[in-house]
């Protein structure tokens, strides 16, 4: 399968100051809890908790967009490899496409001139078109929900890759992410952040961006087995164990499926390589450039803090993380998934 390079309809980026006051009026009417301190409210939208930066735009997504049968989601919950699965996909996606007189290869260029979150859109941000190259890949991510999702993603034919990581991980990772999204370079705003010992005890309450995190897991979970042939689901931990196995998997569930010759020439293992966390982490536009999320600005350097399989170890106790280990096991059994 080759992906088109040609344009389709789709609903122009942004939500016009019309569309936004309604929602966000549709959003005051909702229960809400108070977040992390130093964030917004927490507003429960379907079951989920959300920030009302990510849900305006859900609910315009909900609202106006359309998926086509042709349209591959990325979705995950906050910072469980969604920056690494984005490169990966990206790369897959467009190996072999070269736009350029001198040659190069599309999704290099592209890689090395943003970062990867620039490279494919989100959903909730209404970013229906590929920002850096021009030419569009139905590739999209999303950290919605299943049951969140745009009736027409649900419906559709369209495939969905769900990535879920340790919750240990993911907690830390979130927080760290949050604390640096929310207060940048001040020092005071740090200093009134959540602690990571009171964010910890609301996480664990399902008091988090687009939480509770169990139930963002089974919703996918129990779609994949109900429809297999929509959605592959996958651990990060699994991932980083065997990247190859994962991207020719990832690939073959696209419909472009390396071929021996592209085997042969080690096409994977160079996929794998610059697609490192390693790699993308040293690039320069990732380390010192920026890019604009709604109105903020945040570092490119924030999504490459470490991506380590077991760093929660370091910022919590063996008792904080064996209450996480309960509270999932209690939450996920019956279910047929564990870590």
């Amino acid at each position: 399968m080759e992906f088109s390079t040609t344009s389709k309809p789709i609903p122009a980026s942004g939500i016009s100051p019309e569309s936004l006051q309604k929602y966000v009026e549709e959003i005051s009417q909702l229960p809400k809890e108070k977040g992390w301190r130093g964030l917004q409210d927490l507003f429960l939208y379907k079951n989920f908790r959300f920030y009302p930066v990510f849900l305006e735009g859900a609910l315009h997504a909900r609202d106006h967009f359309q998926a086509q049968p042709t349209d591959i989601f990325l979705c995950s919950s906050m910072k469980t490899g969604t920056t690494w699965l984005k490169a990966l996909s990206f790369k897959i996606a467009t190996r072999g496409q070269r736009p350029s007189d001198d040659g190069s290869d599309m999704t290099t260029v592209s890689l090395r001139a943003a970062v990867p979150h620039d490279c494919i859109p989100f959903l909730e941000f209404n970013e229906y078109s590929t920002a850096v190259t021009g030419s569009e890949i139905p590739l999209f991510a999303s950290h919605l929900p299943y049951t969140c999702l745009p009736k027409s993603v649900i419906d559709s034919d369209c495939k969905i890759v769900y990535i879920c990581r340790d919750p240990k991980d993911t907690f830390v990772s979130m927080w760290f992410f949050l604390r640096k999204f929310v207060t940048g370079k001040n020092s005071t705003d740090v200093e009134s952040f959540a602690s990571i010992d009171e964010a910890f005890e609301l996480f664990c309450k399902g008091l988090s961006s687009h939480g509770p995190y169990w139930e963002h897991i089974l919703g996918y979970w129990e779609a994949s087995k109900r429809r297999p042939e929509k959605i592959l689901f996958l651990k990060y931990e699994d991932l980083v164990e065997d990247t190859q196995l994962w991207v020719k998997k990832l690939a073959e569930f696209f419909g472009c499926p390396f071929s021996a010759e592209e085997k042969r020439e080690g096409v994977v293992e160079r996929v794998v390589k610059e697609c490192s966390f390693e790699s993308l982490r040293d690039l320069e536009v990732n380390k010192r450039g920026k890019h604009e999320k709604r109105g903020r600005v945040i570092e490119n350097s924030a999504y490459f803090r470490k991506g380590v399989v077991g760093d929660w170890r370091n910022h919590l106790s063996d008792e904080m993380g064996k209450k996480i280990e309960v509270i999932m096991e209690e939450k996920l059994m019956g279910s047929g998934f564990t870590f």
